[in-house]
């Protein structure tokens, strides 16, 4: 899903991009070869599947803390800047305000656990040209996503139940990799960024707005809590994130979700058919 938005953004850059069948980033050998004669390397490759993980962290790990560890390595022995996404869900979600980049992580679940270490890992690994960047709440045209799910819901029930004591920052992908094709060529310091939408709100209020975009009635969604839908995997209770890193790029955060989300259902991007 970001991926494809990515590739598109750098239209007017020479791009290759490799899915998993063309590289395996948990084999050195492979990511040595594919790193080799580029300038930047941008890893959109994660095992997201929260809940899977928690009986499957070794696979997890692998994809997620081995295979950002050597991209940094590959990237640091050719010369390239490595630029590497990562998670809301290095936090543990107790906050009360706005996790600041160098906020501590303290994951409590598989998913959160791996993907912390791939930070700390491409980090130490390349420090001086290493761009880790936080993202959460992901929709786009390219794949499956919440957004979707719920135009593809309102097609079948007369009303949906949502949560509305996890609150987020719904993030669309195509101002994401807007940012990351930015940061190609800013002239900005290595560490970590938070790559989210501005604002905040629940998943209560994220399906409503997409329910009002597309032109349904919002009243047919329900609020309920986090109890009602138990996961193998904990949940982060508050996923917003600070935007201070940015003016270190001099740049400036990502518009407001709403804002976004009304530009993203305009073009498609929420469209269950997409």
């Amino acid at each position: 899903m970001l991926g494809t938005d990515l590739v598109a953004a750098l239209a007017g850059h020479e791009v290759t991009a490799l899915g998993r069948a063309e590289l395996d980033v948990t084999d050195a050998d492979a990511v040595e070869a594919a790193v080799a004669g580029h300038d930047v390397v941008i890893n959109t490759a994660a095992y997201t599947k929260v809940d899977d993980a928690e009986t499957h962290e070794a696979q997890a790990h692998a994809i997620n803390a081995v295979g950002p560890a050597l991209l940094a390595e590959a990237a640091r022995r050719h010369g390239a800047r490595l630029i590497t996404i990562s998670t809301d869900y290095v936090f543990d979600g107790r906050a009360t305000s706005p996790y600041a980049e160098d906020a501590p992580r303290h994951p409590v679940s598989a998913y959160g656990r791996t993907k912390a270490e791939g930070e700390q890992r491409a980090l130490a690994a390349h420090p001086d040209d290493t761009f880790v960047v936080r993202t959460a709440w992901l929709y786009g045209a390219a794949g499956p996503n919440f957004a979707k799910t719920m135009r593809r819901l309102a097609a079948q029930r007369d009303e949906l139940t949502v949560v509305d004591d996890q609150i987020g920052q719904p993030t669309w992908t195509g101002d994401l990799a807007g940012r990351l094709a930015e940061l190609v060529t800013a002239d900005a310091p290595a560490g970590i960024y938070h790559g989210t939408n501005s604002g905040q709100g629940s998943w209560f209020d994220f399906a409503r707005a997409v329910f009002t975009h597309a032109g349904l009635d919002p009243e047919r969604i329900r609020a309920t809590d986090s109890a009602s839908f138990v996961r193998p995997a904990p949940r982060p209770a508050y996923s917003v994130l600070g935007h201070d890193g940015w003016a270190r790029a001099g740049l400036t955060p990502l518009r407001d979700w709403r804002d976004a989300l009304a530009v993203a259902a305009q073009s498609g991007a929420t469209d269950p058919a997409g």
